[in-house]
């Protein structure tokens, strides 16, 4: 999604929202819980080969029958890959991992950031317990291909691990039906995070590279590979 993308720290400026479009905002965040992922990479659990994750750098991914994967780099070739873009039965779950402090998480301040900036852009905003604690669901407004004024949902997921903390952007059905996300949300809980050594500030994204290193299956390892655009690379698991 290309909504909060366009700084590196993924923060928006804070202007006003319309209090009556947010209700029962969370104080507090659920960490990830003991046993149930996103995942740390020191404690993720081993998957069965043939079922194996696709590494992407900061993100290791499960390989799902007939999941796509789109890597957007907004800058252009040769600049940072910012978010993987996961494409499944209809819908799609955005991946951003940043870098977040030793003591403390980040979702409570970035959320509020998040509301802020769907506020500027006369979303309609709401909410929600998640199972990971506060979930935003945003209807956005948008000018469809034929002129007309529409919306499209969008519901954003936090979650804070070890230094890192993961954002996903489910789009499509999945962003409004529990049904039609059952599928992208339980690859969100098996995603493992890499969090490298390198001192980070605060909400700066984590390094993405296409597939090809690392002990989980390549691209090329997958059946179905073809070009997608947006994005540098895109498999499809069968």
């Amino acid at each position: 999604m290309g909504l909060f993308s366009r700084r590196r720290d993924d923060g928006p400026s804070t202007p006003s929202t319309d209090p009556s479009s947010v209700s029962d905002r969370a104080e507090s965040t659920t960490p990830v819980a003991s046993g149930t992922g996103p995942w740390d990479v020191t404690d993720a659990p081993e998957r069965p080969e043939s079922v194996g994750r696709i590494d992407l750098g900061s993100l290791r991914v499960p390989a799902v029958d007939g999941m796509q994967i789109r890597l957007e780099n907004p800058g252009g070739p040769g600049r940072e890959i910012s978010a993987a873009v996961l494409v499944l039965a209809g819908s799609t779950l955005e991946l951003r991992a940043f870098a977040a402090p030793r003591t403390a998480g980040i979702w409570d301040e970035l959320r509020e950031d998040i509301i802020a900036e769907l506020g500027r852009a006369k979303a309609r905003v709401r909410v929600d317990d998640g199972e990971y604690g506060s979930e935003i669901l945003a209807h956005v407004p948008v000018r469809t291909p034929d002129g007309r004024d529409g919306t499209v949902a969008a519901r954003f997921i936090g979650v804070d691990g070890p230094r890192w903390f993961l954002r996903g952007v489910l789009q499509g059905p999945a962003a409004t039906d529990g049904a039609a996300a059952r599928a992208l949300r339980e690859v969100f809980a098996d995603t493992v995070v890499v969090r490298d050594g390198a001192a980070r500030p605060p909400r700066e994204i984590l390094p993405l590279h296409a597939p090809g290193t690392g002990t989980a299956p390549t691209a090329e390892d997958l059946p179905g590979l073809e070009p997608l655009e947006p994005g540098p690379t895109i498999a499809e698991v069968r």
